[in-house]
């Protein structure tokens, strides 16, 4: 797969450890949930460095001197369900007043086409930094049908954090919206017929709520 300036594959032993962990398909459903927010939580450092700030004045005990915050309200938490809930408390353990909305979509067995069922978003989204969360990148269809449907009410700066990507799935999000920016834990092999992730994790969604 060919350079993208608008993704980011991490590269840090931590994760390397934790999504060797994570692939086992004898690590249960606890370790399984805890690891996905584990490596969320290390991805979000970096997502988080172009948060907007503001400049406060504050006082220690010594003197008052001049600061940045995070502006309030200003993050908005989007999750593909079902999956990308096991996303979420990664980010809340660091920033826990961003505001958290939902759509939900499933791939057809059929097409292999994402469909939406459910959709429920913060009223603001339109002036919130948007990020987008799904533990799984495959064909790329199910991001960028949420990453379209999010510039279609008014959303201006969105991101993607996955944690395992397919080359095929990177490349559709990355091409079909230059704009996003796009946060890989780890960049896996292929697809395969059925279109799951090589080597993968399995079903992030069954793994995650023990549903399989």
């Amino acid at each position: 797969m060919k350079n993208y300036e608008n993704v980011m594959i991490f590269d840090h032993p931590l994760i390397r450890h934790k999504v060797a962990i994570l692939r086992d398909k004898n690590t249960g459903m606890k370790d399984f949930r805890e690891l996905i927010e584990e490596i969320t939580t290390i991805m979000a450092y970096e997502v988080l460095k172009e948060v907007p700030t503001h400049k406060v004045m504050v006082e220690t005990p010594l003197e008052t001197c001049e600061q940045e915050k995070i502006v309030e309200k200003s993050i908005a938490l989007v999750p593909i369900l079902r999956a990308g809930l096991g996303m979420v408390n990664g980010i809340h353990t660091l920033l826990p007043t961003a505001k958290v909305g939902h759509i939900g979509m499933y791939r057809d067995e059929t097409t292999m086409e994402p469909q939406t069922y459910y959709c429920k978003l913060p009223d603001d989204i339109q002036h919130k930094k948007v990020i987008l969360l799904d533990p799984m990148l495959a064909t790329g269809g199910s991001a960028c049908a949420a990453i379209e449907y999010l510039k279609k009410i008014g959303c201006k700066d969105i991101c993607l954090m996955d944690i395992i990507g397919a080359p095929v799935g990177v490349q559709k999000v990355a091409e079909t919206h230059p704009d996003v920016k796009v946060y890989l834990s780890t960049l896996d092999r292929e697809l395969n017929d059925h279109c799951y992730i090589l080597p993968g994790l399995g079903d992030a969604g069954d793994r995650l709520y023990g549903t399989k």
